[in-house]
């Protein structure tokens, strides 16, 4: 009787383990189901041998992978236009800021969106204004991005001087400094970027459209003929040309202080002359580059919109500098004066 009892005891025991295991190699079989289904998603599938009435075939099925949204360059067609330097940007416009010779244009009427290229405006809307630089300033949720959700360093509560704002809005491209400008500016939001149209139409930005301060959304639009007189308007601003090209910046936020560097790689090179910049940057812009800078003795205003790839838009006003240095070199060899115009490009609208 007491065997039976023990014997009962284990095999109720022995149950429950009995039972576990069959319920724990499902769990681990479902989770990894459910691991493959992920990654299935995002990575190709092996290819397949396909029986097709005898024959063989090689078929590779789909990555299901969410496709980049192409620019309203891509969208126009505007990529398709040639010029003699393979510019990889769909629109340029280079200038000679004391003579107004065109050097290099391509499409430059057409009016897309200019992503951070918009900050420059925002400067410019706030140095007139002359609103005390000292004037300390604090980050709401208001500020926080909702059009992209992009990232910011400065979290809701920290506070700034409005000098600090615009230094990080022109420099490191700042999205919460910039919309912090504009929401604390007085008479608000609103005010604020009926200032900028304002301005716009003022410097005879006909083509141009503000709708916030930050660039966030692909309904500031411009031309690159626009542009090039917004940094013509810019560069006659101290603060805005010390500002835009500073390579570096710290800030003290609470007990941390943050470190920000510029968004163009080009005001730390040697080889560069840069007096005033903006970059810009959004999948329906593509990248975007405003420049002045002193090339071959000639102070350019360079405007480059919709270039593809993350560099690109750098390598375009490297070609840019290039040219400008050896035509002028070749003209000086042949006794001429300055560089000579490239013929222009094909424009498109």
């Amino acid at each position: 009787m007491q065997a039976l009892v023990v014997f009962s005891c284990v095999f109720m025991l022995a149950l429950p383990q009995a039972d576990a295991a069959p319920r724990k190699k499902k769990v681990v079989a479902e989770k990894r189901q459910a691991a493959e289904r992920k990654t299935a998603a995002v990575t190709p599938k092996r290819r397949v041998k396909v029986s097709v009435q005898g024959r063989q075939r090689i078929e590779t099925p789909r990555a299901a992978i969410i496709p980049i949204k192409p620019s309203f360059g891509q969208l126009a067609g505007l990529h398709a236009a040639d010029d003699p330097l393979d510019l990889k940007s769909s629109v340029a416009l280079v200038i000679d800021q004391e003579t107004d010779e065109v050097l290099l244009r391509k499409n430059e009427n057409a009016v897309l969106p200019i992503a951070s290229l918009t900050k420059l405006m925002t400067g410019v809307i706030i140095n007139e204004a002359q609103l005390p630089m000292d004037e300390v300033l604090t980050i709401t949720q208001d500020d926080v991005d909702t059009e992209k959700w992009s990232r910011s360093r400065l979290v809701v509560g920290a506070s700034l001087t409005r000098g600090e704002l615009l230094h990080l809005a022109l420099m490191s491209s700042e999205n919460r400094a910039a919309h912090a400008l504009g929401r604390t500016f007085p008479g608000g939001m609103a005010t604020f970027v009926s200032r900028m149209n304002a301005k716009a139409e003022q410097l005879g930005m006909k083509d141009t459209r503000y709708v916030e301060p930050t660039g966030l959304s692909p309904n500031n639009q411009s031309s690159a003929h626009d542009l090039a007189l917004l940094v013509g308007a810019a560069y006659r601003e101290p603060l805005i040309r010390e500002l835009s090209t500073s390579p570096s910046y710290a800030v003290d936020v609470g007990r941390r202080t943050l470190q920000f560097n510029t968004t163009n790689r080009l005001v730390k090179n040697p080889d560069w002359d840069i007096g005033l910049q903006k970059t810009g940057f959004i999948n329906e812009a593509g990248q975007c580059l405003v420049m002045q800078a002193s090339i071959a003795g000639r102070k350019l205003i360079m405007v480059f919109l919709d270039s593809a790839g993350k560099l690109s838009r750098l390598g375009d006003a490297e070609r840019v500098r290039k040219w400008v240095e050896s035509t002028t070199a070749a003209a000086i060899t042949a006794g001429g004066h300055g560089a000579a115009a490239l013929v222009p490009v094909s424009t498109r609208r």
